[in-house]
């Protein structure tokens, strides 16, 4: 009998010394993981997210401090009624030539932003700031920050994701604004010849694309509006006027560097949870150690 328990009390302590031993493991590797590893990932986020950024404001080349100019043609494999070419700085719209062909007289209306007009896309703006501000988060940890739980770890990683997809979130939800809005807008004042009142026009960016929508309305008259129903057609009112959308036409173009730019929001969001299942792994370890 006293044999057996000693035998017993033999066995738990070398499982009690491999369980020693095991932790110690653990704690090496998560120690080597919260020193290097974890600064290696941050330095590959940040040159990955640095070269997102000189996207959104890409120099033209033999003019310093100068944006580069992009022309981009607009067009449609279906239809032909809106054509044109649009001129892209950075996150501005510096020109738009556009040519609408009206659906009733099949007459071709041109018209071109005033030459002291641009139009910033907001999209654009918002991406590029959200792009930075992930930046900034992984510029306050370098090589010299110690990172001591990987609770600290996954919480700068929350924070980088959130403004990475906050950031592909501008660019892949297209910018909506009603009609209203669109009327009252600053677009509607900057071309020449001046746009007339029964057609409007909204640029927005949608994934990858740079996309133009032009609305042609028909001003219903009162005496049809007082008790009229839409065929599924849109209807609004601006001041006194009630209008109904008769035509709506979109175009676009794709900007090969905003594909760029969602092709490294991905790769950095796939780095940031990879990091983060790893970390995961060591959950065992925290049960004795304040995670």
């Amino acid at each position: 009998m006293l044999g057996a328990e000693r035998s017993t009390l033999s066995e738990l302590a070398k499982m009690t010394a491999a369980s020693q031993a095991e932790r110690t493991v653990l704690e090496e590797e998560f120690n080597w993981l919260l020193k290097e590893e974890v600064h290696a990932v941050l330095k590959q986020l940040q040159d990955i997210l640095k070269e997102a950024s000189r996207r959104f404001s890409m120099p033209s080349p033999g003019l310093e401090g100068q944006l580069k100019q992009e022309n981009f043609i607009l067009g449609s494999s279906t239809m032909d009624q809106v054509k044109g070419v649009l001129t892209l700085q950075g996150e501005a719209l510096t020109q738009a030539d556009i040519n609408i062909k009206v659906a009733k007289s099949s007459q071709v209306m041109h018209f071109a932003f005033r030459d002291d007009k641009q139009w910033k896309l907001q999209q654009i703006q918002d991406a590029r700031n959200h792009v930075n501000q992930a930046l900034q988060l992984l510029s306050s940890h370098d090589q010299s920050y110690h990172f001591k739980t990987g609770a600290e770890v996954n919480k700068l990683m929350d924070a980088v994701m959130l403004q990475l997809t906050r950031a592909r979130n501008r660019l892949t939800t297209p910018a909506s604004m009603t009609l209203p809005e669109l009327a009252a807008s600053g677009l509607m004042k900057m071309f020449t010849p001046p746009m007339p009142g029964d057609v409007m026009v909204n640029f927005y960016i949608n994934l990858s694309k740079l996309c133009l929508t032009v609305y042609q309305l028909h001003v219903l008259q009162p005496n049809t509006t007082k008790n009229f129903k839409s065929a599924g057609m849109l209807t609004f009112h601006i001041s006194c006027f009630h209008f109904e959308v008769s035509h709506v036409h979109k175009v676009e173009c794709v900007v090969p560097w905003l594909n760029d730019t969602l092709v490294f929001f991905t790769i950095s969001l796939q780095l940031c949870q990879q990091l983060k299942d790893k970390i995961s792994v060591f959950s065992s370890f925290w049960n004795y150690r304040p995670f």
